[in-house]
């Protein structure tokens, strides 16, 4: 695909979806796509379905207009699939299954491709980078433009991890010339936490353990501490970057309880394990740097499995060196 407007002929209904416990690069591409089309097909019927996102992203305007009640009886022109395969599209996957045509746009490695259009692209940063790519430059305003650029920050860390390249900076830097308030908006979705978010951080820091030589480091939120501290997943976000930070680490885990004998897992490499390699062990899939993936069992047998292959993947380092 060359350019999203390419694959609009005719169309007059179009939805868009994006994975489950949606992060910042998700709902900012659905968002960015979302305002995109409006403009490109004025005339069309165009609905965003997501789970209910983060409140940190009611900035971004527009936003109150994502359906997170799913009506599985629709049968849309197009369905595009952002930041996902079909299987993290949660209530939405019927609508894509049933869409007359659908179009798959990603960057994660794991991703094998499940529209009747895919375009994925592991080199990009963000699956809004990507977005921005296939955008024609003219329809681009300041709002399409604010919804990238958070997109792009946040699966960057704020331009700090490697999947960064030229041409992330390059992007960034011309929408940057839309003269939006880009610290304010970083600071408010990014950094900005509140009193509970802070002290659930600071008891997973806390409790966290480091292992194998200090290699790895592990932290455990179980529903309990959930309830004690009155949060919720998407106030656990940005946890397993802290862990990632602590000297010496090259792999740090996160998880929390989710249900009975089932955990959310969060996983971070500093270079040496390819995360998503081991996530795609057990079902999930993400980056080299940064994956995730849902395990049933005590968090002592999940961890047990994981060391497994992050073992592996050391000990392959190493005999390179």
């Amino acid at each position: 695909m060359k350019r999203i407007s390419s694959e609009l002929k005719d169309a007059k209904t179009i939805a868009i979806g994006g994975h489950v416990r949606p992060d910042g690069d998700c709902v900012c591409s659905v968002m960015a796509l979302y305002r995109y089309l409006k403009k490109e097909l004025p005339e069309a019927r165009i609905d965003a379905y997501l789970e209910t996102p983060p409140a940190v992203f009611r900035v971004l305007p527009g936003i109150e207009n994502i359906k997170s009640e799913f009506d599985n009886k629709e049968t849309y022109d197009i369905f595009f699939a952002l930041d996902c395969n079909e299987e993290r599209l949660g209530e939405a996957r019927p609508l894509f299954d049933r869409a007359r045509r659908r179009i798959n746009i990603d960057h994660h490695i794991s991703n094998t491709g499940c529209g009747d259009v895919n375009v994925v692209e592991p080199e990009r940063s963000s699956t809004s980078e990507l977005l921005y790519e296939l955008m024609e430059p003219e329809l681009v305003d300041e709002e399409i433009a604010k919804a990238v650029y958070i997109g792009i920050a946040h699966d960057t860390g704020v331009f700090r991890y490697s999947n960064t390249s030229v041409r992330t900076m390059e992007i960034a830097a011309n929408l940057l010339k839309f003269g939006f308030d880009f610290s304010g908006l970083i600071e408010k979705t990014f950094y900005e936490k509140t009193y509970v978010q802070t002290q659930i951080t600071g008891r997973a820091i806390l409790e966290s353990i480091r292992f194998m030589n200090n290699k790895c480091i592990v932290s455990v939120v179980t529903r309990r501490m959930m309830d004690f501290y009155q949060v919720g997943p998407k106030d656990l976000d940005g946890i397993v970057n802290q862990l990632q930070g602590v000297k010496g680490v090259e792999c740090a885990i996160f998880m929390y309880e989710i249900g009975t004998l089932s955990y959310k897992v969060s996983m971070r490499s500093n270079g040496l394990v390819d995360v998503a390699g081991v996530a795609v062990k057990f079902g999930g899939g993400g980056h080299l740097r940064a994956a995730g993936c849902t395990m049933n069992g005590t968090c002592h047998d999940n961890i047990n499995n994981l060391s497994r292959e992050i073992a592996s993947q050391l000990k392959k380092a190493q005999e390179q060196v």
